[in-house]
């Protein structure tokens, strides 16, 4: 087998270049490639063997890999950290609640479990839908309770003949900001309820959702009468409130449920985070049967019955289709 240095000095004959000139010049090999010296490494226009090019292209994707497992880690450690703000709200709501049944007149506790209440519910759903969808979700449900309690207090539609008294403040057009607030926390908690017990059908979980939401005003307002909240032009059969405001209820709380279902999208009830909702629902069921029962005075066993049974009964559904899951 003919040498290089034999090749390259025979090219330079015919061509006159000196053949002191090594490695000026190479054959043109023909045939296939490569033309190597027995033994030796065969040529890659990527570095030695391939490797540098290689090693270059494993580490880009080492490194996006890396990037999106950062990104999964940060997300989830801000859902912790969003989701224990929801369990904090919670607890200190209930404590709060428990304050108020040792001090009912005391109107500044009522005013701090609304706000507690629709700041763990707003919590819970961050973390469960993303900030995004659920600051939406909730300010549809406050500017829709709101609207409906301020088209109420001056055409009777659709709750019937009531007004609010000056307990409550601050009153922007007339209506107590925590009752617009209640609307969003509650309306928050009930969807998450809905979407367990009707986890696939969009029109029935929307129902479940008002009718879940409808079933807390079982409590709410025989509750408010007590503390002299508002007052009914004509008074009800239920505790005073009339039959047909639990009509208004069903109806505004329809139209909360619609807006909800579709600012927060069809996400998965089942997670962890939308567990917080379905506790919120269950916490609220269970202390007001708990404070119109023994707490209260005087109690009132009828409706610690009527809306225990009511929300209670939409709060063993959703957990027992998680249980089952």
């Amino acid at each position: 087998m003919e040498t290089w240095d034999a090749t390259e000095k025979r090219a330079a004959e015919a061509d006159g270049t000196p053949s002191g000139r090594r490695g000026s010049r190479r054959p043109r090999l023909t045939g296939p490639w490569p033309a190597r010296p027995p033994g030796g490494p065969r040529p890659d226009s990527a570095g030695k063997d391939g490797k540098d090019g290689k090693d270059g292209v494993a580490r880009m994707v080492a490194v996006a890999r890396m990037a999106g497992l950062v990104r999964i880690l940060r997300t989830a450690r801000a859902v912790g950290v969003v989701r224990m703000a929801g369990v904090a709200a919670l607890a200190a709501m209930v404590a709060a609640q428990i304050a108020t049944g040792l001090r009912p007149h005391d109107l500044r506790l009522t005013t701090v479990v609304v706000v507690l209440l629709a700041v763990s519910a707003l919590a819970f759903a961050a973390a469960a839908y993303g900030p995004g969808r659920a600051a939406g979700a909730f300010a549809a449900a406050v500017a829709t309770g709101f609207a409906a309690e301020w088209a109420g207090i001056r055409t009777g539609l659709p709750f019937g003949d009531y007004r609010y008294t000056d307990a409550l403040w601050p009153r922007p057009g007339g209506v107590p900001l925590i009752v617009a607030l209640a609307w969003g926390g509650m309306g928050l908690a009930a969807h998450a309820v809905a979407r367990r017990v009707a986890p696939r059908g969009r029109v029935i979980a929307i129902l479940a959702g008002a009718l879940a939401l409808t079933a807390w005003d079982l409590f709410l307002d025989p509750q408010m009468l007590r503390l002299g909240l508002w007052v009914w032009a004509e008074p009800g059969p239920y505790r005073g409130v009339p039959l047909g405001n639990f009509a208004g209820w069903l109806l505004v709380s329809l139209l909360v449920m619609t807006l909800v279902d579709r600012l927060t999208g069809r996400t998965d009830g089942g997670r962890a985070e939308a567990t917080g909702l379905v506790a919120l629902y269950t916490v609220m069921a269970a202390m007001e049967t708990v404070g119109f029962a023994v707490v209260f005075r005087p109690p009132d066993p009828f409706v610690a019955a009527a809306g225990g049974l009511a929300m209670g009964t939409f709060a063993l559904l959703a957990w027992g289709r998680a249980w089952r899951r």
